[in-house]
């Protein structure tokens, strides 16, 4: 059994390897980089659940970063029990193939009562004054208190948000060197957002970017530095590459036009009411599950979808089947966007009848992704917010644009150029360039055990069969 860490650089491709990133360009050199294919759907609740399982999301579950609840008639994102993901997870394995192998998870989605040793993911305190406190939660309980002790409270504001920026990154790196101090787990899964922010708001514009490169490959080279220092196989990925993007698609506007939706008014702002629409869209980047709840209009439905500009693939039942995605979470039809289009979630036909929570960070209200929400739409309104709340007045922070053009780099497609894949680094000789993300979780089982899988021939460019 073999110390591991697994530092997940999120948006990471080959294309930003280079001048701006000297610690990771010489730091491959000597390694070995292999380009991942992208998965359905490339999003990181879904592709982590794949990592640290092995499976598809048919077999565990995660058809997206959220979906419809039929039971609860309700749109569900970001919810964080680890009693979702529906396969057994790698340290699960671990256990029982060495009972003194632990596993610490830094941060990876899904990460609040799963049998990990140590956890820590965010978790703000939301007061009953409508306040939102920046904090985190972890396993042990205890561990949440040494964090912010030693490292200060969670950055939540600058974690997502129009204030995200390298220090949520800096704190969980931090933090994760000082939970192996603590603990010395087999196993550390660290997962570093800053690229994330940068690449959907800027697209790859290195005259914008060059800073946040060159932050995120300084963390890099400090975390690294540690894990060598403890002798520990070291291996670097991403969940996904982000495409330049200039295209957004508004599925739900367009079915609320043909009659699909279901709208309610409340105090003047219009609401989606999912559970009493014939049909309606999920949107989560350059995906969108399309969920029908009148099997009547599915004619209707598909005769839209394949007439809409910017759509590459509708996928029925059985093209759900043929990429891994026949979950009965996903919707009745899963549409993929082509290479320089995305999908948002908007409804309203006027913005001045847009929902409050458009305007706000509110990824749990929202009935889908909304990347607009890294933007601000008036720093001087954003200041006279923050005045009052320091004058302990009420107030809310609605300084989200409405404008989804503004985005310029996505993910979740499965038909992005090379350039643009998520990138796995590691010591070990892998035998082809080019690995299934179910192929992951066998280069990390082999980091943790390298004798008992020596003599395992892994196929890692195909998906399991099952």
């Amino acid at each position: 059994m073999k110390k591991t860490v697994v530092i997940n650089v999120v948006g990471l491709s080959s294309n930003l390897i280079g001048k701006h990133t000297p610690f990771l360009e010489q730091y491959v050199k000597s390694k070995k980089l292999s380009v991942i294919t992208p998965m359905l759907p490339a999003v990181t609740t879904a592709v982590q659940s794949t990592y640290l399982t092995g499976k598809q999301p048919a077999a565990h579950g995660i058809v997206g970063n959220g979906w419809y609840d039929r039971t609860d008639a309700e749109i569900k994102f970001w919810k964080q029990s680890n009693k979702l993901v529906q396969s057994e997870k790698i340290w699960d394995r671990a256990k029982r193939e060495n009972p003194d192998f632990s596993c610490s998870n830094m941060f990876w989605w899904y990460n609040m009562y799963s049998t990990a040793d140590y956890s820590v993911t965010p978790r703000p305190n939301y007061l009953a004054d409508g306040r939102k406190i920046p904090d985190c939660y972890s396993e042990p309980a205890e561990l949440r208190d040494i964090l912010q002790e030693k490292l200060g409270q969670f950055p939540l504001f600058q974690f997502w948000g129009p204030g995200a920026n390298i220090k949520s990154s800096q704190w969980i790196a931090d933090a994760s060197i000082l939970a192996d101090q603590l603990y010395d787990p087999t196993l550390t899964l660290v997962y570093l957002p800053h690229l994330d922010y940068c690449l959907q708001k800027l697209g790859h514009d290195f005259n914008h970017i060059a800073k946040d490169l060159n932050q995120i490959d300084q963390v890099l080279k400090d975390l690294i530095g540690f894990y060598e220092s403890k002798n520990a196989n070291i291996i670097i990925l991403s969940e996904y590459g982000i495409a330049p993007v200039n295209t957004p698609i508004h599925l739900n506007r367009l079915f609320r036009a043909a009659g699909l939706l279901q709208i309610r008014m409340e105090r003047g702002l219009e609401l989606l009411d999912a559970g009493a629409s014939k049909a309606f869209v999920v949107a989560d980047h350059q995906i969108a599950h399309v969920y029908i709840n009148d099997q009547v209009v599915r004619a209707q439905v598909e005769d839209i979808l394949t007439n809409t500009p910017g759509i590459a693939l509708v996928l029925d039942e059985e093209g759900k089947k043929a990429h891994g995605l026949d979950h009965k979470r996903a919707g009745d039809f899963v549409v993929v966007a082509e290479t320089q289009s995305w999908f948002t979630y908007y409804f309203w036909l006027d913005d001045a009848k847009a929902p409050d929570y458009a305007r706000c960070v509110d990824i749990h209200k929202k009935p889908g992704y909304d990347p607009v929400e890294m933007l601000m739409s008036s720093k001087l309104r954003a200041a006279y917010k923050l005045l009052r709340k320091k004058a302990g007045f009420r107030y809310v922070m609605d300084v989200i644009p409405l404008d989804a053009t503004l985005i310029k780099g996505s993910h979740g497609s499965i038909n992005t150029p090379v350039a643009f894949h998520p990138v796995l680094i590691t010591d070990q000789q892998i035998n082809s360039r080019d690995i299934h993300a179910t192929g992951v979780y066998e280069v990390i089982w082999k980091a943790l055990f390298p004798q008992s899988s020596a003599d395992d021939e892994v196929n890692f460019n195909l998906p399991p069969m099952s």
